[in-house]
């Protein structure tokens, strides 16, 4: 794996079952995993952070970028955690994922390991500020 920070599920190996967002606000509070459809506010965990310890994010589909969203959301609210990726989530979706917090993957799809690696040495430098700590190449050559 290029970092070991990155985790793969498959269907067989997901370690704990997530409930959806909407129970866990309606009282099953004793839960350490949720899962966040397309189009719920990830901003409602926020005060629950610290009870966490996996947060799944749903992509129903690869064009559906809300979970880009919700998981940048969460990295700046403070969640340290688990943020997995899960659904229709592409190689080449990934780098960007990763830059927004993500970091374990659970694709409908397998994905090849040098198509991964490829993925994240293809660019040497970010042009925007993400979640993660990478400075953009415009403050690189201005300050």
């Amino acid at each position: 794996m290029t970092d070991s920070l990155l985790r793969f599920r498959t269907d067989e190996a997901h370690d704990e079952p997530a409930i959806t967002l909407d129970s866990f606000l309606a009282g099953q509070s004793n839960a350490t995993a949720v899962r966040i459809e397309a189009g719920d506010d990830a901003r409602a965990l926020i005060p629950h952070l610290g009870q966490l310890a996996l947060i799944e994010v749903s992509f129903p589909a690869f064009r559906d970028g809300r979970g880009y969203s919700a998981a940048r959301v969460l990295r700046e609210a403070g969640y340290t955690g688990e943020l997995r990726a899960a659904g229709d989530v592409l190689v080449d979706q990934l780098p960007l994922m990763r830059r927004c917090g993500f970091d374990s993957f659970a694709p409908h799809a397998p994905i090849d390991e040098a198509v991964l690696k490829a993925s994240f040495e293809r660019y040497d430098h970010a042009y925007q500020g993400a979640a993660d700590s990478i400075v953009p190449v415009w403050k690189l050559r201005h300050g």
